[in-house]
């Protein structure tokens, strides 16, 4: 049997926390992973317009494959400047990636980033963006419990038509795993299932995490792009996840996860990793769980679930959306 964590959040994963920072006049903000000790990380890429920073430090192959903290942030490549700030945060407590001994640290803090520069936020913000301080802010209050919807890098979002937002959930299995995702949902396709205000993962909705509506007789889905996604401009969206397990996997056995886990979005969006997305996925592990054996079938057990963990969040991020400005939310849509 798997069942939600108790907080329903990706920290349901422990050792981990989420700091959050936004700036409401520009409607942008960054969100931060962190734990207390580097951990092991891979990326998977499936987007065709994607904006990011180190991901290449965490492919298996490379010499680091370990992570101080994962930034999701608004801004488009303005919010690359998110991780510095955080980077600067880490070098003070001597966090981060040695060489040697005499040479200073090097936190590893691969960074993924959405285009929220057209949602009617004051962007003239001069040769200085904002992000690097927000990215400092979302490190040093970092905690367990955070705030869903139009927190951090969810703040400026857009889901298909609808408000986006920032959305977690989680999965403890009847043997003890833990599974958690974090997603940053600001896609061009749709949440919804055309001409309903379900959404496409309610079979998979847990405590009515995301409203608890349910199909009335058998809809008829047109094949065709929906009606209800965004604009498809290139650059002007992107989902983002991140997917949290306990187990002491290798960084090739965490990749076939986030692999896995990436299909969580073709669950949750459509279309999805279209041209105009950016859509990333992070795999982490704490490490702190013998994966047992068989192992292949462990691992195909634990990318299931995070696949699963991943779609939901995504819809709890649109449920959690509130309407800012000209973006109206699910909830407006859907009272």
């Amino acid at each position: 049997m798997v069942r939600p964590g108790p907080r329903n959040l990706i920290t349901d994963v422990a050792g981990l926390r989420i700091g959050h920072a936004e700036d409401p006049n520009v409607l942008s903000g960054t969100t931060v992973l962190v734990a207390d000790a580097p951990f092991l990380a891979v990326a998977d890429l499936r987007g065709g317009a994607p904006g990011a920073r180190d991901i290449d430090a965490l492919d298996p192959i490379n010499l680091v494959g370990r992570a101080d903290a994962i930034v999701l942030s608004g801004g488009s490549v303005h919010g690359l400047d998110a991780a510095s700030g955080i980077v600067a945060a880490l070098r003070a407590k001597d966090r981060g990636f040695r060489m040697s001994a005499v040479a200073p640290s090097v936190p590893i803090v691969p960074t993924a980033v959405l285009f929220d520069l057209a949602n009617g936020g004051d962007k003239e913000w001069g040769e200085v963006s904002p992000y690097r301080a927000l990215g400092r802010a979302a490190f040093e209050t970092a905690e367990e419990n955070f705030a869903l919807g139009n927190a951090g890098a969810g703040l400026g979002a857009r889901a298909g038509i609808y408000k986006g937002g920032l959305g977690s959930a989680s999965a403890v299995t009847d043997d003890g795993f833990t599974i958690g995702a974090l997603a940053a949902v600001n896609s061009v396709g749709s949440p919804l299932i055309p001409g309903t205000n379900v959404f496409w993962v309610f079979p998979f909705e847990q405590n009515g995490e995301f409203g608890g509506r349910r199909l009335k007789g058998e809809p008829s889905v047109e094949l065709e792009l929906p009606s209800d996604m965004k604009v498809a401009e290139p650059g002007a969206n992107t989902t983002l996840g991140i997917i949290a397990v306990d187990a002491d996997v290798t960084a090739v056995e965490l990749k076939r996860i986030a692999i896995m886990a990436a299909d969580g979005f073709a669950r949750a969006l459509r279309p999805v990793h279209t041209p105009f997305d950016g859509d990333i996925v992070f795999a982490v592990t704490t490490g702190r769980r013998p994966v047992g054996a068989p192992r292949p079938r462990g691992l195909m057990r634990l990318g299931s679930i995070a696949s699963d963990c991943l779609s939901r969040a995504i819809a709890r991020a649109v449920f959690e959306a509130r309407s800012v400005g000209t973006m109206q939310s699910y909830r407006d849509y859907f009272p």
